[in-house]
């Protein structure tokens, strides 16, 4: 397994190395895919601040490679993109020589496009060359390209990182007014899209100076040795010398480009395709396609459902009712001395004997009901001194108001 870099990258071998550090297939643990990791040092200012500049540029085109996320740890920090497994344009000069006029179209204006794209968030490439324009690997198919390392871009109007007098970029890939110190522009990216469409179309490195000096001594040269000359026409105007001479833009170049393919001669027969490998390689021992071996993602599992053991409830004995006692009330035909009340054993009151009357029975006098207690269960709380007091009083009352109304008969 490889190095674990910030508890989530995971390194697996080099692909890469530019100016700014090495280039790593590696395998991202939480989005679980293989990506591209730049990882440089911390040890140098300028390269932290163009690593600041690059891991924010966030450019959404099917041509261009900007970085999708960073990391730091320790001494070091990195970025990751997409992996792009076609290797780059150098890889496939290298396999192939020249290549056609009508695939070499194709390129350049997905070239274009792109650069279109980053020209108009402000950025200026400034380091547009065959290492940095990657392939992906789609065999015999369409080709499809995408525009990377934009370490040493800038938005126009940003403070540089370096001198006035200090030329950034690749030798032989540089417009004329970069030399002069001229501040970056869209046109010096242009100029440097024409020296790739000279070295996908001749097999070989242009010599720029040459060129340069060409086209300030005579004008404008007629088209090389196999070279079409409405194509030619194209690439002649992005490197003029003069950038008030160029296109405009990206997109101007584009349309002019897409004429130009009209004018061009149908393909030969017996005309070999050009098939774009995957440049990497297989993966390392301990890797494949999913990842690394035995870190699969678990396949979630749903729960199986579980009955609830049923419970038999706890046979409860009820409690026994106590039956409520009725309020015992004679009919004395005298007044009756008050009588002591006190509680029964089950909470009610009953009146004492009356004394027997000397005098003939009057009508009967309805008592007041009391209700009948409320069957309890378990033991009930003896009535508190306030609660007894007031019954006493209260019953009292009702006794004294029943002798009194006896005595009106």
């Amino acid at each position: 397994m490889g190095e674990i870099f910030a508890g989530r990258y995971e390194l697996i071998d080099p692909i890469g190395r530019g100016g700014a550090g090495a280039v790593w297939r590696s395998w991202d643990h939480r989005r679980r895919r293989y990506v591209a990791t730049k990882v440089l040092l911390q040890s140098d200012a300028h390269t932290l601040l163009r690593f600041v500049r690059e891991q924010a540029l966030r450019i959404d085109h099917p041509h261009v490679l900007a970085p999708a996320s960073w990391a730091a740890d320790d001494d070091k920090v990195l970025f990751t993109m997409d992996l792009v497994a076609g290797g780059s344009l150098a890889h496939v000069i290298g396999d192939y020589g020249a290549l056609p006029p009508r695939f070499v179209c194709t390129l350049l204006d997905q070239l274009l496009s792109g650069l279109a794209a980053v020209h108009a968030e402000g950025v200026v490439h400034r380091d547009i060359k065959p290492a940095n324009i990657l392939m992906e690997a789609t065999g015999t198919g369409r080709p499809h390209l995408r525009l990377s390392d934009f370490g040493i871009s800038m938005r126009k109007g940003e403070p540089r990182l370096t001198e006035t007098n200090y030329v950034v970029g690749t030798p032989g890939y540089f417009a004329p007014e970069q030399l002069l110190g001229a501040e970056p522009d869209f046109s010096a990216d242009l100029f440097a899209v024409g020296l790739v469409a000279l070295y996908l179309l001749q097999g070989r490195k242009p010599d720029s100076q040459a060129l340069v000096e060409h086209f300030l001594a005579h004008g404008t040269p007629g088209p090389p040795e196999g070279l079409p000359g409405p194509l030619w026409d194209v690439l002649a105007n992005l490197l003029q010398p003069d950038p008030q001479s160029r296109f405009k833009t990206a997109t101007g170049a584009r349309k002019a480009l897409a004429e130009a393919v009209e004018l061009l001669a149908a393909p030969a027969p017996d005309e070999d395709p050009v098939e774009v490998f995957d440049q990497l390689g297989p993966l390392p021992a301990g890797f494949g396609p999913q990842g690394p071996h035995g870190t699969a993602a678990p396949t979630p599992v749903a729960p199986t459902p579980v009955a609830p053991t049923p419970v038999a409830p706890t046979p409860v004995a009820p409690a026994p009712e106590t039956p409520a006692p009725a309020l015992a009330v004679d009919r004395p035909t005298a007044p009756a001395p008050l009588g002591v009340f006190g509680p029964s054993e089950t909470g009610s009151f009953h009146l004492p004997p009356p004394t027997p009357a000397t005098h003939p029975a009057p009508h009967p006098i309805p008592h007041p009901a009391q209700p009948a207690p409320t069957a309890r269960t378990g033991a009930v709380a003896p009535p508190t001194a306030k609660v007894t007091a007031g019954i006493l009083v209260a019953a009292l009352l009702c006794f004294a108001v029943g002798a009194w109304a006896l005595t009106q008969f």
